[in-house]
């Protein structure tokens, strides 16, 4: 498999995105507040390889922290669909979509597709967490 065309919406549906990633290429969860709370698995992209579709106006923005990452949620139903921002560290500007809400993947490729931990709690980001499983 390579690079594949997903489209993702948040649970009521106003949210709507396309993004274009290699499963393949790994998926991400973390323990960092924020993810742990909303056990979030993302898979991070170039902002060239995401497009908007619908419900831009909905689109709530939460930052924390650094004010490096912008969580971004349907305010109507409260799904965290995707986040964006700049770390220099992980390349620069990305995009980091919410693999729960892609619509079209089925769950043999979500289920071969490779898992990084990261621990966010600690800021020791390439470390992975001694502790996974809850994760």
């Amino acid at each position: 498999m390579s690079a594949k065309t997903y489209h993702g919406t948040c649970h009521c549906g106003a949210v709507r995105y396309r993004v274009t990633l290699d499963l393949r290429q790994g998926t991400g969860r973390c323990n960092c507040s924020i993810c742990r709370k909303t056990r979030k698995w993302g898979a991070h992209v170039k902002p060239a390889a995401f497009e908007l579709l619908a419900g831009d106006d909905v689109l709530g923005d939460y930052q924390f922290g650094t004010l490096q990452g912008h969580h971004r949620f349907c305010r109507r139903c409260g799904i965290h669909v995707f986040g964006h921002g700049h770390i220099a560290e992980i390349g620069g500007d990305f995009v980091s979509v919410n693999l729960g809400c892609l619509d079209d993947a089925d769950d043999a490729e979500l289920a071969a597709a490779p898992v990084r931990f990261f621990n966010g709690r600690d800021d020791a980001w390439l470390e992975p967490p001694a502790e996974t499983r809850h994760l």
